[in-house]
């Protein structure tokens, strides 16, 4: 993970507003496997819908139809 300083008012004190959707995507976003999950994904060939549904399947994602 990064090393931030995740409690420090300034920099985060708009958390505390947040619906939990977005505090899920702010905590996901900064997740080191996410992340190289999505680097993954994004690098040709395209993806199939298999792999698309695993991943969203694994990280608890949905996605609009």
């Amino acid at each position: 993970m990064l090393d931030i300083e995740w409690w420090h008012h300034s920099a985060y004190g708009y958390m505390w507003q947040l619906a939990a959707s977005g505090f899920a995507w702010e905590y996901l976003r900064r997740h080191d496997e996410y992340r190289q999950d999505c680097r993954t994904l994004a690098q040709p060939p395209r993806q199939d819908t298999a792999q698309l549904e695993s991943f969203a399947l694994r990280w608890g994602l949905l996605f609009p139809k």
